[in-house]
């Protein structure tokens, strides 16, 4: 055998794109942080084991109940999101109960993508998570499986 032969099959784009499954789901009564980690590693591929760190090999999640998350300890009321225009006084504080009442998909949203690699893999992979408040989702033809984390 040559020594500069790959011993470790890389699998292709097509390969990858011939094995994504969609899962749906359900975020209530979970907690945000453990969902989320559960979620970004799905959609990264770390759980098949043909996995390459470059490579788009996760699945597609749609997660719904977005609105029953669950916080433990005082975070309802002491984690805070932030965004600024970039002008002077243009910061944006606002806690995760305000986010909760107003954006709860943004609130799983958030969690999961800074959870992902912060490169342009990342945000192909961010496309994959679909996020809804209630029970009710538009991806009834993909026939999503029910995911239990």
């Amino acid at each position: 055998m040559d020594i500069f032969t790959p011993q470790t099959p890389m699998p292709t784009r097509e390969e990858a794109l011939a094995q994504r499954e969609w899962y749906v789901v359900d975020a209530s009564g979970k907690v945000l942080g453990r969902l989320a980690s559960e979620i970004a590693k799905r959609l990264r591929g770390k759980h098949k084991p043909h996995f390459a760190p470059h490579l788009d090999l996760g699945d597609f999640i749609v997660v719904v109940n977005a609105k029953k998350i669950k916080l433990t300890g005082k975070k309802w009321d002491q984690k805070v999101y932030w965004r600024h225009s970039g002008y002077m006084g243009g910061l944006k504080l606002r806690t995760a109960r305000q986010m909760l009442e107003t954006k709860p998909e943004e609130l799983v949203r958030l969690a999961v993508k800074r959870m992902l690699p912060k490169n342009r893999l990342g945000r192909k992979l961010l496309k994959k998570l679909k996020v809804y408040a209630g029970p009710e989702h538009p991806h009834q033809a993909q026939n999503p499986k029910p995911l239990e984390l």
